[in-house]
């Protein structure tokens, strides 16, 4: 195999920090150009528009976890092949995947268009904003086949060790985004179908380089456009992995809406406070997010290559270094509580309140590592299916029983706050007890 990186030789703690980083680097492009999203149609479309793109955020944010899943299957897959040589096994999952994209790209897109309106009359779309909000979600649909290339093409450049050019083809896309915004909304003076066309466009400049890149590449995970065609065995073992990562994500949205139903009660104030706080959280969260993500892959190389004394190594690397980040960032954050508050609203009561809800669960976060670098090991050996039972029973099951409970007794901020810590504790520990037990490994050889 002549191009990738190999995570199944050399130092551990470097290779993964390296990884990590540009995983990093991509989630906050991400959270910049959606938030330059939100300020164009704001401020350039008023109101109804923002409300017409945000109500069919629910179903935007099934559709990613669904693909972001199927890229999670296809990364695991490929990191396997890549880690242990086996280029006919990578040649036949790098074509499958084109195959999934193309099938998932075109029956996605011809459904989504054909039930939109219905989509958002279940959603409860107020009447006055539902025209708009039908205009952008259809063009929404017609960017699914880059949305899919995007998420499965960067899961299979990221199983060959390569985390820095998702990272730039989605800086790339970022840009245009925002360029997009500009021309559509600014220029040509469009409505809503201006914001959902300037969306297309940098989802499919990111699908387009990546894709390029795949097929300029040398070796089994080169991608030739006339062999894409769908491996039956290959296509299970993909969703094997896929579909529980991608089910994962579905239920936890709607978990999080819930939890969300229940904040609603408490007024505008603390509504406006926990807004701010899952800005801010962001701050500590998204580089656990990317050690996790850079753990999983590290393991599906690993596992492939036989290598188990590595992965577990690596687990213990990921989450020293994981901690070591998370204890600094939410030490700074607790500190200057209000400080950073302040950075997203000017209301004293919004910023006393946030300042409460950061007490009680940042000096807990740390927890949270152990939760996605356990995840990420037991995925990486393709055991989603166990992931995502433990996790959705956990962080929906268990932190919605809570919340009903702590609601009767507690019922403010600190009552919601709650739930979180007591959560993160409990599954990584369900994890840790599985990864002890060694089910994930099993059928490895050791090192």
């Amino acid at each position: 195999m002549k191009e990738g990186v190999r995570l199944t030789e050399g130092p551990i703690g470097k290779q993964l920090f390296w990884f990590a980083l540009p995983l990093f680097g991509g989630s906050l492009i991400q959270q910049l150009y959606n938030t330059v999203d939100l300020i164009f149609v704001g401020q350039l479309l008023g109101s109804e528009a923002s409300a017409a793109v945000g109500s069919g955020g629910l179903l935007v944010t099934f559709i990613l976890g669904l693909f972001t899943g199927l890229g999670v299957g296809v990364g695991i897959a490929a990191g396997r092949a890549y880690g242990g040589e086996e280029e006919e096994e990578l040649h036949r999952i790098v074509h499958t995947a084109g195959g999934i994209t193309v099938l998932g790209g075109v029956v996605f897109t011809i459904v989504g268009w054909i039930l939109t309106p219905w989509f958002l009359r279940m959603l409860n779309t107020p009447e006055d904003i539902l025209e708009m909000s039908i205009v952008y979600l259809r063009i929404y649909f017609l960017s699914l086949l880059f949305i899919i290339a995007y998420n499965i093409n960067s899961g299979i450049l990221r199983a060959l060790g390569d985390s820095r050019r998702p990272m730039l083809y989605q800086l790339a896309g970022g840009i245009a985004n925002v360029f997009g915004d500009w021309f559509f909304l600014y220029v040509l003076k469009m409505g809503v179908e201006g914001a959902a066309l300037a969306t297309m466009l940098s989802q499919a400049i990111a699908a387009i380089v990546t894709t390029a890149h795949l097929c300029r590449m040398k070796g089994a995970g080169r991608l030739m456009l006339s062999k894409i065609r769908i491996y039956p065995r290959t296509c299970r073992q993909i969703l094997a992995v896929g579909i529980p990562s991608a089910v994962q994500s579905m239920v936890m949205t709607l978990s999080n809406l819930i939890v969300q139903s229940r904040i609603n009660i408490l007024g505008v104030e603390s509504i406006a406070a926990f807004t701010v706080y899952f800005k801010v959280e962001n701050l500590v969260y998204l580089p656990i997010l990317s050690f996790g993500q850079a753990n999983a892959s590290f393991a599906s190389q690993n596992m492939g290559a036989g290598l188990l004394g590595r992965v577990k190594k690596g687990t213990w690397v990921s989450i020293a270094m994981g901690i070591a980040v998370t204890v600094a960032i939410s030490a700074s954050v607790l500190l200057n509580a209000e400080f950073v508050f302040g950075w997203f609203s000017t209301e004293e009561a919004v910023i006393h309140l946030g300042a409460q809800i950061v007490a009680i669960t940042f000096p807990f976060y740390f927890l949270y590592v152990f939760l996605e670098v356990f995840a990420g090991t037991i995925r990486g050996a393709g055991h989603a299916l166990e992931t995502m039972l433990i996790v959705v029973f956990n962080l929906v099951v268990v932190r919605l029983g809570v919340l009903e409970a702590v609601m009767r007794i507690w019922r403010n901020v600190q009552g919601v706050a709650l739930i979180y810590p007591v959560t993160w504790a409990a599954t990584p520990l369900c994890l840790f007890l599985y990864y002890k037990k060694g089910r994930w490994c099993s059928r490895q050889k050791s090192v």
